[in-house]
C-alpha cells in the first residue's frame, strides 16, 4: 500500500485500478463511497481528495477549502453503519499533505483490501445495490451473483490460503510463474492483471499473502503447490507425490509414466499440467 502514493512522485501518477482522485470542492463527494466499496472489495487503493484529472489523464491539485472539517466529516460518515457497512481504516490511513509551491492541501485515504470474512463492503445500507468493484479506473455495481459469491466465501480461511511464513516469494520457481503469466496473457489478452508486477500478481490470484507475523508477502500453500520447487513443496507437504501414467490400452499396464520425484521437472502443479 505504501508504494501506491508518494507526494514526490505526484506528477507521474494516473488513475488506475488502485488510484482515484476527486476534487471535493463542495465537501465529500458521494462517489467517494462507491470507490471505498470498490477498493475494499478488490485489491485496495488510495483515494486522493483535492486533485482533478485533465483529459490527458494528468493530475492537478485543486486543494481543499477546510481539510480539518473534511477529515472529521469523513470519519463521521465512515463510522455510520447506515452509510458504510464496515470501517476498515486505522487513524494513520488518512493523511493530509501540503503541496510545495502552492497553497493547496490534499487528503490521501488508504483503503485496504477487505478480508474475506469482511466482504462484501457496501454502502447506503443496501447489500445488493450498494456493493461495488474496481475495474481499471472505474467503479461498477456488483451483480447479485458476485455479491452472493462474496457472502459464500466469508467462510473460514481454507487450507490452501495459509501463508507460509517460513519461505520467501523468491523461493518459488520463476520459470513456472512466467509460464503461467504467459498462458494467462494468451488466454485473456488485455486483462488488468497484466500490468501488475509479479508480487502483486501472485497476491491477487491467491498464490501469495501478507503474513500476520512480519507483515510481508509470502507464498500461500496454494502458491507453493502451484509454483514451488519439489524440494520446497515436500518441506510443507511431506506426503506430496504426483504420479502421471498414460494408459491407452487396458491390456498394457502403462505406456508412459511421470512422477514428481523423477527430477525431470520442478515438481509443481503448473509444470505438471501444462
Amino acid at each position: 500500500m505504501e508504494n501506491l502514493f508518494e507526494l514526490a512522485r505526484f506528477d507521474s501518477y494516473k488513475e488506475d485500478n488502485r488510484r482515484e482522485v476527486k476534487k471535493a470542492e463542495g465537501g465529500l463527494p458521494n462517489s467517494l463511497w462507491d470507490t471505498y466499496s470498490a477498493f475494499a472489495n478488490c485489491y485496495g487503493g488510495v483515494i486522493i481528495l483535492g486533485v482533478k484529472e485533465d483529459k490527458g489523464g494528468n493530475w492537478h491539485t485543486t486543494g481543499l477549502k477546510n481539510a480539518t472539517k473534511l477529515k472529521k466529516d469523513f470519519w463521521d460518515t465512515l463510522n455510520n453503519r447506515k452509510k458504510v457497512s464496515i470501517n476498515l481504516l486505522k487513524d494513520d490511513d488518512v493523511e493530509t499533505f501540503s503541496v510545495a509551491g502552492t497553497d493547496d492541501v490534499i487528503m490521501v485515504i488508504w483503503v485496504p483490501n477487505a478480508k474475506r470474512e469482511q466482504k462484501p463492503v457496501y454502502i447506503n445500507d443496501d447489500l445488493f445495490g450498494g456493493t461495488f468493484r474496481r475495474n481499471w479506473e472505474g467503479d461498477y455495481h456488483c451483480t447479485r451473483l458476485q455479491v452472493k459469491t462474496m457472502l459464500r466465501d466469508q467462510a473460514e480461511e481454507t487450507m490452501d490460503m495459509e501463508v507460509l511464513d517460513e519461505t520467501e516469494i523468491e523461493d518459488l520457481n520463476q520459470d513456472s510463474i512466467r509460464g503461467y503469466r504467459n498462458s494467462h496473457k494468451s488466454f485473456k489478452p488485455g486483462h488488468p492483471f497484466e500490468r501488475l508486477d509479479d508480487n502483486e500478481y501472485l497476491r491477487v490470484i491467491g498464490a501469495a499473502g501478507l503474513s500476520k507475523e512480519d507483515k510481508r508477502l509470502h507464498p500461500t500453500a496454494a502458491g507453493m503447490l502451484m509454483f514451488g520447487n519439489e524440494y520446497d513443496i515436500v518441506r510443507f507437504f511431506p506426503e506430496y507425490f504426483l504420479d502421471y501414467r498414460e494408459n491407452p490400452d487396458t491390456v498394457i499396464r502403462w505406456t508412459d509414466r511421470l512422477q514428481s520425484s523423477s527430477g525431470e521437472w520442478s515438481g509443481n502443479l503448473f509444470d505438471f499440467y501444462k
